[in-house]
Order: structure tokens, then sequence, then C-alpha cells
């Protein structure tokens, strides 16, 4: 999704990325649904739904506008704080205990931040801003979805996530809109729809089978990955300073995952 997106973003403001990411996804979810019966689509949790979707079109549009600006591993790395950010919601709102350690994991995730952006030292721009914004929300979207899951079949979420941000994002794509203008670009944008589906898809059904503290360290893997990707594509270098704030942000991970257990 984050080369696509990376691909889409020379062509398409943010928000048509948006739009065709949830449009193209729409198109895949309805079909399935028709097959399986609609049966499936059925919830308890229509308002819960709605705010995970917010929550979760503004994250999406901070991480796609940082896709377009920053190198590609720094994006991963600032967005690995969400596991951070959300043992921080749930102290404050849902009563969870923060313990010693996780205010120590708290603690080094927010100086991973600093040693990445490096804000007032290296060029902090609005890229990191939106891509830290953007993983502060994935932790409330991370949140709702825990909530939801025990109840609501993936292919549930998936259908109420389409439903509601093709909408809007339609209508805050008007204004600068343009037609995808070749095949490259069609092949670009069914390949941001179905990655965005499969690997929200993959999350939701990973929580249903393992606790979070099995699933987070391998998603890790995305940050060498995309590292190496980034290099092979589009010649990113790693800077020594988003290595370092990666270690202690993953550190900072493993101390939370490991008071979880």
């Amino acid at each position: 999704m984050a080369i696509a997106g990376r691909e889409l973003a020379s062509h398409f403001d943010t928000f048509q990325i948006l739009f065709w990411r949830s449009a193209s996804g729409a198109i895949i979810v309805i079909s399935i649904i028709s097959i399986y019966r609609w049966r499936n689509i059925q919830t308890q949790f229509l308002a819960r739904h709605f705010l995970r979707n917010i929550c979760h079109f503004a994250s999406q549009y901070g991480w796609f506008y940082a896709i377009g600006f920053i190198p590609l591993a720094k994006v991963f790395a600032i967005e690995f704080t969400t596991p951070v950010w959300l043992a921080l919601i749930a102290g404050i709102f849902l009563n969870e205990k923060v313990t010693l350690k996780r205010w120590l994991a708290i603690g080094l995730g927010f100086m991973g931040v600093l040693v990445v952006t490096r804000p007032g030292i290296g060029e902090t721009n609005y890229g990191d801003i939106a891509v830290l914004g953007a993983a502060v929300g994935y932790a409330i979207v991370y949140a709702i979805t825990k909530s939801v899951a025990d109840k609501d079949k993936p292919l549930t979420i998936l259908f109420y996530m389409v439903l509601i941000q093709t909408p809007i994002s339609l209508i805050f794509a008007f204004e600068n809109w343009v037609w995808p203008s070749d095949s490259i670009s069609w092949f670009w944008v069914a390949m941001v729809g179905a990655s965005a589906l499969s690997g929200h898809y993959c999350m939701t059904r990973s929580f249903q089978l393992a606790d979070a503290s099995a699933v987070v360290p391998i998603d890790f893997i995305r940050l060498p990955i995309i590292a190496i990707i980034g290099y092979l594509a589009y010649s990113e270098t790693i800077e020594i300073w988003v290595a370092v704030g990666a270690i202690l942000i993953i550190i900072a991970n493993y101390i939370n995952i490991r008071e979880s257990s």
C-alpha cells in the first residue's frame, strides 16, 4: 500500500488517493458479500464503526500525505509508536493500569520520535507531524477494532469501512479531481485498494485468533522490508537517526508487550 500510495502521490492529491483506495476496496467487499450473503453485515456497534472510520480516515490522510514527502523508512518508524500511544490511551480513557514499565515504554517511544524527527535540529516538516498524528489515530482505531472484533466478522468491519469512508473521501476529492490517465495509474489504483483491504482483513482476523502481544512483534518486520524497498525502488538511504530512533521505538514496544503478556 505504501508503494501504491507513493506512485499515486505524483498524480493525485491525498483525498483522491483515499477515494480510490475506498472505492476499489468497496467493489471487492461488495462482490465478496454478494457471494456469502448480506447477513454478514449485521452489527450491534454502528456508532463505534462510525467513530472508528472517522478516526481511520483522518489517520490514513496523514499517513498517505507523509508517504509523498518523507522517506518510507521514516514514515514506518514513526508509525510504529502506535502501540505505545495505545497503552497511554487505554490508561487514560479505558481505566487500564499504567505500570512503571509501561510508563518507561511510553517515554522511550516518545524519545524515539524525537530522535527520528529531531525538532529544531533536523528538517522536521509537515510529513513528520502528519504521520505522528496518524500513529495516535491508529491507536484509537485499534482500540475500537478490538472492542468490535469479538462480535463482528472481519468482512463486516471491512464493509462499514468502505461504506463510511468512500462518500467522505469523494466529497473532499471533488475540488482537485483528476481521472487516472493510463493503465499504469489504474493498476496502482487497484493495488492501493486491494492491499489496504487485505492488510485490514489480516489485522482484524489476527485480533480474533491471537493476543495483541503475539501479533504486534510480527508487524515490526515491515520496517526492514520497507527500508529495503525504499532503497531499491527510490534510492532512499536510511539516516542514522532514523535507525537509532526506530530501535528505541521497537524496544519501547517490546517492554509494553512483555508487560501485557
